[in-house]
């Protein structure tokens, strides 16, 4: 549906540069060429637009998702009729570049991590109706997902907080029937209500713009309650500093950055033969 979506968007009414110049008869070949390093997401979304726009073009996929790039390397080639591999050059590319972004993204801070036991998630701050596809490309990068949507997770932040009436009332009518039958997660904006908060079967706390000193000092409570509920660290924490936090001892750290801060990873069509099967008069 994605894909479709962004075809009807890009072709429309039709291609008119190529109606314009390009022979029916003409076919082209071409390879996608990474002009950087970086992690390839998006192949399986090239496969789709060539099979809604023409099932005719063949798509070989030379690198999977995942695959580690250098400058120069060739991840795709196509060849079909060359009307069919422009009109679906630009949503294509959209699709791979936008999502190896995402998984280099990923990458580079899960490799920031590695050793510490700590990992990284990513969160809903994703583009409108591309969640499932960034939450894939930050998954294909090596660093995890935070919940999906509103509906599989309880995350408790300073705004339900204050709708319910503060931080106990919003604690007592959340347990006051028993334990939700879904994971809860309660923000925390200092150690008074990370206090209240280690006495209740939660699934995981979130230290709500701690700095490093009071990250240290909770843990340090939560040891001496004998708790072992996980801690997630969010806000301020960037490519920079994120091992500083992680060598606290926290479980988790979440960055929204992952997928809303990404630059796309450079990728380029580029056409290697044209050839015509007639004559045009």
């Amino acid at each position: 549906m994605l894909v479709e979506m962004a075809l009807a968007e890009d072709i429309g009414a039709g291609d008119a540069t190529c109606e314009a110049l390009v022979p029916v008869s003409a076919r082209l070949s071409a390879g996608i060429v990474a002009k950087e390093s970086g992690v390839l997401c998006g192949g399986p979304a090239v496969l789709q637009v060539y099979s809604l726009i023409d099932p005719t073009v063949e798509v070989e996929l030379l690198r999977e998702d995942g695959a580690r790039l250098e400058a120069g390397v060739v991840v795709a080639e196509i060849d079909g009729p060359a009307r069919s591999v422009l009109s679906g050059e630009r949503t294509a590319m959209n699709f791979l570049c936008k999502l190896s972004g995402v998984a280099s993204s990923a990458a580079s801070i899960a490799a920031r991590l590695a050793g510490t036991g700590c990992k990284i998630l990513d969160t809903r701050k994703t583009t409108p109706g591309m969640r499932a596809l960034e939450k894939y490309a930050v998954a294909v990068g090596g660093a995890e997902n935070h919940r999906f949507g509103l509906w599989d997770m309880i995350l408790v932040k300073e705004n339900h907080i204050a709708a319910a009436g503060g931080f106990v009332p919003a604690m007592k009518t959340l347990f006051g029937g028993g334990v939700p039958r879904l994971p809860v997660e309660v923000e925390v904006r200092g150690l008074d209500e990370l206090e209240i908060a280690l006495a209740y079967p939660l699934t995981r706390i979130m230290l709500d713009n701690f700095s490093i000193p009071q990250i240290k000092t909770a843990i340090e409570l939560r040891r001496r309650v004998g708790c072992d509920i996980p801690f997630e660290v969010s806000g301020g924490v960037n490519i920079g500093n994120c091992r500083e936090y992680a060598e606290t001892g926290v479980e988790f750290i979440s960055s929204g950055a992952i997928t809303h801060s990404p630059k796309a990873l450079d990728l380029s069509m580029i056409a290697t033969v044209i050839l015509e099967d007639s004559v045009i008069e």
